[in-house]
């Protein structure tokens, strides 16, 4: 039996951050009913597209239901407020107010289901001055403070490689919440909402900038800090064939083993007295050799060193593989299948039977 088994979960959400929360859910065993407007929401039609379907709608919607709402049609609405009444949990990623102006807010389904979990997931929470105002994880990235602590150099700034935002300050704290929420409705019988704003969660991503700001009264600017650049034993460096070394020697041991292993001369291994001579130390040592060169060598120094990969050789790692990452398939309308959205659920509490399972149909 899978822990939540037995949980009905109404899914309102689109796009990424909701969409992710409720998979989670459904592969520990709720029962997901995704709600969409007729026609489908917009994720259904992004490229690119996978037997005649989404491929990013297909990842993230495996195994849950459909349910197409007609908000004209009297009965579908009557419908799903009797569906509300009995469910456990409802995520909904509305701009703020709009849920309740369609008659299925909070207030409205406690009338009827007093035991309801109801978590709403948005840019900058349901109450305060930026309430409404339109955002992605870009923005919230930026807004918080997070996008200036590593951006690249200011005349060629790179973008942040992840959704930070949208899965790390939307989908985890939603799911973490709603386990919460569910664990105080068990004791209690009392329900609750959840008001999840992907802003207030990216300052859980900078402790240490911030402690070292509180502290000091100097909080870290564009790579001053000793995880952004600052420190040489911490940072990326191209090999001779253009791929890129990525060095996290932190340790003591760890940096002594790298000092050793690229012949670092004694008198730069004090990387905290002349950072800029050392980075170049390191650096020329690092383009001294190709990639295929560095690998072994890191494997054996074991020094907190390695090549960065590709995603697709990532993908094909057999330890990954292995390990069950990638087993869960997605049911396509052709009947050909493709892998499930990735999700931090362990085997144990997740279902893995090796079933390609569909997603809502509309």
């Amino acid at each position: 039996m899978r822990p939540l088994e037995g949980i009905t979960v109404i899914d309102f959400t689109t796009l990424l951050p909701g969409p992710l929360a409720t998979l989670m859910l459904a592969e520990a065993g709720a029962r997901v009913i995704k709600v969409e407007r007729p026609g489908g929401e917009d994720m259904r039609f992004y490229p690119p597209a996978v037997g005649g379907v989404s491929a990013h709608f297909a990842a993230l919607n495996r195994g849950k239901e459909g349910f197409v709402l007609d908000l004209e049609d009297a009965g579908s609405r009557a419908a799903l407020m009797e569906l509300a009444a009995r469910a456990d949990v409802i995520v909904e990623q509305f701009r703020p107010g709009v849920i309740d102006r369609l008659g299925f807010g909070y207030e409205a389904v406690k009338v009827v289901n007093p035991g309801i979990v109801f978590c709403s997931i948005s840019g900058y929470g349901q109450t305060g001055p930026k309430a409404m105002k339109a955002g992605h994880d870009l923005n919230y990235q930026a807004e918080t403070g997070i996008l200036a602590l590593s951006h690249g150099p200011t005349e060629a700034p790179v973008l942040p490689a992840t959704l930070t935002a949208d899965i790390g300050g939307g989908s985890m704290p939603a799911v973490i919440n709603i386990l919460l929420a569910l664990l105080k409705r068990n004791a209690s019988g009392e329900g609750t909402r959840i008001d999840i704003a992907m802003t207030d969660a990216m300052f859980a991503f900078a402790p240490f900038p911030m402690s070292e700001g509180n502290a000091t009264g100097h909080f870290p600017k564009n790579g001053q800090g000793y995880l952004t650049g600052a420190l040489p034993r911490y940072g990326l460096y191209p090999t001779a064939d253009g791929r890129i070394a990525a060095i996290a020697a932190l340790e003591p041991k760890f940096w002594q083993r790298f000092c050793e292993l690229i012949q670092l001369p004694a008198e730069l291994r004090n990387d905290i007295a002349d950072p800029p001579a050392t980075r170049a130390a390191v650096s020329a040592a690092i383009r001294a050799r190709t990639a295929e060169e560095w690998i072994p060598l890191f494997a054996e120094a074991d020094c907190c060193a390695n090549i960065a990969r590709t995603l697709e050789e990532a993908m094909a790692d057999p330890d990954f593989i292995e390990r069950g990452l990638f087993a869960r398939k997605v049911l396509l309308p052709n009947g050909d299948t493709m892998p499930a959205a990735a999700v931090p659920i362990v085997p144990e509490l997740r279902e893995d039977d090796g079933e390609a399972k569909p997603f809502p149909a509309i």
